[in-house]
């Protein structure tokens, strides 16, 4: 890409590594491939503690600046005075013409930089993800940045929607720019030991990929199993949360539990064995700003059981079944059909996970850049 050199500062003042999520992917994939794609640019990544070890190891952030800010996620206040008066000095201090802040969040002001936000979701404004402090932390952290950025980056249609409907923005200020299939770098290589790990044996395997969350709702797959056949295990893969003890009372009083596979956070290598030994990826959340996981299983020609919301059917379109996420039922024979598709479901979900490239989605963010950067060029 043609763009004129300038400095980038990226605002990862969220990362906490293998707890951050989908966020997490986005980042170290996105700003390796836009460093390669963009060798003019000089991108600065600002992060915690934690988040600046993890990169300065990783082989993909070779060549690319890493400045470590006195916060870690999860020190609220420290990590919120970092992002709003730190941050910005830091970016000042090493020349940065444009603030990119990937993680919906921002700094209020940032004197002297042109900036642009990708915002994800409004999911917390809609359904009690967080507690109300955090909420209205979250809003006004949200909000105002947004009100003043320069560009607006989205990476779903629906999701904007969402957003504008939530925080009450103008809908022709974002960019659509949809995320990549998968996780960053060579994927690794398939645990063969899997099975064994989580007492899975020859059964065959459900696999929801997603944080412990109410608005992941995996309460729906774990109701859903009466009517899927005894010999289907559900295999919940995600970082607990508080909702995750209660899905373990719900399994329990379903008296489903033995059925169901509680993994925390998976490694690379075990996940990549859940998704090679899976015969169907279900994702029943009420609301996602994209949901990387369904991209990802689908790229690997996985059936596809998905809540029936117009994020998912963007990203899915006819490659998926849809369900009502609040009808266990309709869920339970969705789940069923889809265990015994066939190889043309498998080929058209593998077709509609491979349209997700983070070549893409790099090419686009870049194109916003050069956008706000020409616009400082221009005096606007």
């Amino acid at each position: 890409m043609s763009i004129r050199p300038a400095t980038v500062a990226v605002n990862a003042m969220f990362l906490d590594p293998g707890v951050s999520g989908g966020v997490e992917t986005y980042v170290r994939a996105l700003v390796p491939e836009m460093h390669r794609q963009a060798p003019r640019i000089r991108f600065v990544v600002c992060t915690t503690g934690r988040g600046a070890a993890a990169l300065r190891a990783d082989p993909a952030f070779a060549g690319i600046d890493v400045a470590q800010l006195p916060a870690e996620e999860g020190q609220r206040l420290r990590r919120g005075r970092a992002e709003q008066l730190t941050l910005p000095r830091v970016a000042r201090r090493r020349g940065a013409d444009l603030l990119w802040s990937p993680a919906s969040t921002a700094p209020l002001r940032a004197p002297g930089m042109r900036t642009v936000i990708t915002m994800h979701d409004a999911t917390m404004f809609e359904h009690a993800t967080f507690g109300r402090v955090t909420t209205q932390a979250m809003r006004f952290t949200m909000l105002g940045p947004a009100r003043r950025a320069d560009g607006l980056i989205v990476g779903s249609a629906a999701a904007r929607d969402q957003i504008c409907r939530a925080l009450g923005l103008d809908p022709a200020r974002f960019t659509v720019v949809h995320h990549g299939a998968g996780r960053p770098g060579p994927v690794a290589a398939p645990e063969p030991g899997v099975r064994a790990t989580y007492g899975l044996r020859d059964a065959r395997v459900i696999l929801c990929v997603a944080a412990k969350r109410p608005h992941k709702n995996q309460e729906l797959l774990i109701r859903a199993l009466h009517g899927v056949p005894d010999d289907v295990v559900l295999v919940l893969a995600g970082h607990p949360e508080p909702y995750d003890a209660e899905l373990r009372t719900l399994a329990a009083a379903e008296g489903v539990a033995g059925r169901v596979r509680f993994a925390d956070y998976v490694p690379d290598d075990e996940l990549e064995g859940l998704f090679a030994l899976a015969d169907v990826a279900a994702f029943p959340s009420l609301a996602e700003g994209f949901g990387l996981p369904i991209a990802e299983a689908m790229a690997r020609g996985l059936p596809v059981v998905a809540a029936d919301t117009p994020v998912f059917r963007e990203v899915g379109k006819g490659a998926a079944r849809y369900v009502d996420p609040r009808d266990p039922v309709a869920a339970a024979a969705a789940l069923t059909a889809a265990l015994d598709a066939g190889p043309d479901v498998r080929a058209a979900s593998r077709t509609q996970g491979g349209a997700f490239t983070w070549e893409a989605s790099a090419a686009g963010t870049l194109a916003v850049f050069e956008r706000v950067l020409g616009d400082r060029e221009d005096g606007r």
